[in-house]
């Protein structure tokens, strides 16, 4: 809708995983390094944990576009919350192909299935790859333990899979709960916001990508964009497209202070009287 009046070729802020969209900021490298090393060593497990809107999900999604062809399958579970008899069922499926059935199978019968298919795997010179994606929605201390089961798969004395846990910061005190399973991942990521200067930096580099041809949002308004994100990318998103419509829509040059805070008493932190 603005993107003609802002000379923009497409939308800058959707809140989709777009790996073009990708800002390098210090943590989000930092656990990019660790994830792809995680991986490439053959190690069994690892976690990615954050705030909520953080960017989690697009860095895995740039994970999976930078590892080679010898990682596969790749599995990417978005949504966890299942028995441990149904998500082992699920990845047995997965990794198998061969597709569920009427009779959901015993968590010993998918287990047996997924080792095996681990074994021929590995033969065949490949690792796989199981994301977990908001996996602290898994409470169940079985699912946890499923899990763990599978890391005991070796072919040649090492990992037949990495298991990637990644979810929301609720997910350590979940893990700290299971240590027989936290001490089975090689490496903790954990990301943090952006700060002052990674927000404004992000802010460009989103406009960049978008065709942008000159500075849209002024200087002061990205260090009041920061105060009212605190650096959550999501946040910081969904505040600029709706500045972006707002100034639009009021025939503005450029995107100021005043303007954002505006937009966010207004737009985003609307409340039922």
């Amino acid at each position: 809708m603005y993107e003609v009046y802002w000379q923009l070729e497409q939308k800058p802020f959707e809140n989709v995983a777009d790996p073009r969209f990708y800002y390098p900021g210090e943590s989000q490298q930092a656990a990019l390094l660790k994830l792809r090393y995680v991986v490439e060593s053959r190690h069994g497990g690892t976690l990615l944990a954050g705030p909520c809107g953080c960017g989690k999900t697009l860095l895995l999604r740039l994970l999976q576009q930078t590892l080679g062809k010898d990682c596969s399958p790749l599995l990417h579970i978005v949504y966890p919350q299942m028995s441990s008899v149904e998500l082992m069922a699920y990845l047995a499926a997965e990794l198998t192909g061969d597709g569920l059935n009427s009779r959901c199978p015993s968590v010993p019968e998918s287990v047996m299935r997924i080792e095996r298919f681990l074994a021929e795997n590995a033969r065949g010179g490949k690792h796989a790859v199981m994301v977990i994606d908001e996996a602290h929605l898994l409470h169940d201390a079985e699912t946890f333990e499923s899990l763990r089961l599978l890391l005991n798969f070796e072919s040649e004395g090492r990992p037949g899979m990495t298991l990637i846990l990644a979810g929301q910061t609720g997910l350590l005190p979940a893990l700290e709960r299971m240590p027989q399973l936290e001490e089975r991942l090689a490496v903790k990521c954990l990301l943090r916001p952006f700060v002052e200067q990674e927000t404004a930096a992000y802010v460009e580099h989103r406009l960049k990508i978008a065709g942008a041809k000159r500075s849209i949002f002024e200087s002061t308004a990205l260090t009041t964009l920061h105060e009212l994100t605190h650096g959550i990318a999501r946040r910081i998103n969904r505040l600029c497209d709706l500045a972006l419509l707002i100034g639009y829509a009021e025939g503005q040059g450029t995107i100021n202070s005043e303007q954002l805070e505006s937009v966010s008493n207004e737009l985003v932190a609307v409340a039922p009287e």
